[in-house]
């Protein structure tokens, strides 16, 4: 009998990292199938699967959409943490809707005008009904003339700015305790990610939607997207950055779907097609392999010219887990098909070789956010060891790891057989 415990001791026991890797994908793209297209009968899992199905649903951010679309159930452990995960996005739901309204308050008080983004704005439309969809943190844009007050606001709040990215400056509360728990939890610290811009990195030049995002009167206190196709440029954006750094969600294919729905021929044609926008091509397509109901046909067509030919022929065979964190490996250069020309593409291999201040800085920042990062030999490892690495071996990401040895700490797990551990 063997006995599977956490990765580490995994990979050189009874289970290897390879199995890992192959459990994991499977069960990242049945749970994918079946948020689509629920069937009635459970899946054939080992034990193994059953509980990286779990790092799967946290990975991808699906758990409690799981929970309200699934049809069979499985065995009892993957059926509590499914309903632990419904109750705790609920529970961080309304904490986030409590702050949102805060914001709102003072924002009125002070004349900024602020818009949330993404998954406060599928709400704010009612594409999800409360606590069905979970929400990390909370994303919002202001004006840069409205930067300083912002965070002055939030300060009121309680928040302090913890840290800075390309992207974001990022504020925490003040008092905030360490994350607790695997997957969602209500208790967790809510971050707020303060935007002046909403762009990509596709893989080293900028894609700016930011003038499309901001409405062109705001008024004071939380604002809408100028359009229900505004949003969706927006989230085929993150998705195409996400895709990218091979960090995808289910979770954003799920809501590119649910918003799609909701969209009649003018919407998709302001969204997406527009010249500028060659990169929405590739989420479009991955989103309708999943959910082949939800993007017209047509759109995916007009968009395929304006797509480089490269990036339009990997994306083809491309799957969820290959441009997500279920992709257990570390890749050199992860992305590169996103680069338009030669010369794209020798900048990029550059950067990756040799990393700039900014990306180093980005580095620390993400070991700082998360504690777990510094406990990886990785996360501390000079660029040209990394390097080394990625020439004499298969190294596991740091990111996916740590989902999985989350998912199989609990206790051991005995192989091949689907009973409940």
């Amino acid at each position: 009998m063997h006995v599977i415990t956490h990765p580490p001791a995994a990979s050189r026991g009874a289970c290897s990292v390879n199995d890992i890797a192959a459990a994991l994908r499977n069960t990242t793209e049945t749970l994918a199938h079946e948020l689509a297209r629920p069937s009635a009968a459970a899946p054939a899992w080992t034990a193994l699967e059953w509980r990286l199905a779990e790092a799967a649903a946290a990975i991808h951010g699906v758990s409690s959409l799981l929970h309200g679309t699934l049809q069979w159930r499985g065995p009892a452990r993957w059926q509590r943490f499914l309903d632990d995960q419904g109750q705790q996005t609920r529970g961080r739901h309304q904490r986030i809707t409590d702050l949102l309204s805060n914001i709102d308050t003072l924002a009125r008080r002070h004349g900024v005008a602020v818009t949330p983004l993404k998954g406060a704005a599928l709400y704010a439309l009612g594409v999800y009904s409360a606590g069905e969809r979970p929400m990390a943190d909370v994303d919002l844009l202001v004006r840069d003339v409205d930067l300083e007050p912002t965070g002055r606001l939030l300060r009121q709040l309680g928040y302090e700015e913890s840290s800075a990215t390309w992207k974001h400056r990022v504020f925490a509360p003040r008092d905030a305790q360490a994350s607790a728990g695997f997957g969602e939890h209500a208790a967790n610290p809510i971050k707020i990610d303060l935007h002046t811009r909403v762009f990509e990195r596709l893989p080293v030049e900028d894609a700016d939607i930011t003038e499309q995002v901001f409405r062109q009167r705001p008024e004071p206190g939380l604002n809408d997207y100028p359009a229900i196709a505004s949003l969706m440029t927006h989230l085929l954006l993150h998705a195409a950055g996400d895709m990218r750094g091979r960090s995808l969600r289910l979770m954003q294919l799920h809501d590119i779907a649910r918003l799609g729905g909701r969209m009649n021929a003018d919407d998709w044609k302001s969204a997406s097609c527009v010249p500028s926008r060659w990169w929405a091509l590739p989420p479009l397509s991955l989103t309708a392999r999943y959910f082949p109901q939800a993007i017209p046909s047509d759109i995916l067509a007009e968009l395929a010219p304006g797509c480089p030919r490269n990036l339009r022929r990997v994306c083809r065979r491309q799957t969820l887990t290959d441009t997500s964190l279920s992709n257990l490996w570390i890749e050199a250069f992860p992305g590169i098909e996103w680069s338009k020309t030669r010369t794209e593409r020798i900048r990029y291999i550059v950067n990756r070789v040799r990393p700039n201040r900014e990306l180093l800085a980005a580095r620390q920042n993400l070991a700082k956010s998360h504690s777990w990062m510094n406990e990886d030999s990785w996360t501390r490892m000079p660029q040209w060891r990394r390097m080394l690495r990625w020439v004499r071996s298969r190294p596991p990401r740091v990111e996916t790891m740590h989902s999985v040895t989350a998912a199989l700490a609990a206790a051991p797990i005995e192989a091949g057989t689907g009973s409940d551990p």
